[in-house]
């Protein structure tokens, strides 16, 4: 599914600042899925229940994904903090000379 491609895409280190607008795609799925079930009720095919299902669970995982992201980019901002900081007490400190 695209939405699994792209969600593979957001989960790099580098893009995990998308996570939250990324939450808007997953409103407008939910909206669609909104849109079938009211043309359902409204007389419409019954197979659009496939394109609820589809688009539900789409906007699901992609309104699921927001926060977590963010709970993923704190968790690698900890990381490359503390290896920062391992760095520097690593490297050998400059004694000044008089």
């Amino acid at each position: 599914m695209p939405t699994n491609r792209l969600l593979d895409w957001l989960r790099r280190r580098e893009n995990l600042r998308w996570g939250i607008p990324f939450m808007l795609l997953g409103a407008a799925y939910i909206f669609t899925a909104a849109i079938c079930t009211t043309l359902i009720n409204q007389g419409w095919s019954e197979w659009l229940y496939l394109a609820f299902a589809l688009c539900f669970y789409n906007g699901l995982k992609l309104l699921l994904f927001g926060p977590w992201s963010l709970i993923l980019l704190a968790r690698a901002w900890t990381r490359e903090a503390r290896a920062r900081r391992q760095n520097r007490l690593r490297q050998p400190q400059a004694v000044p000379q008089h």
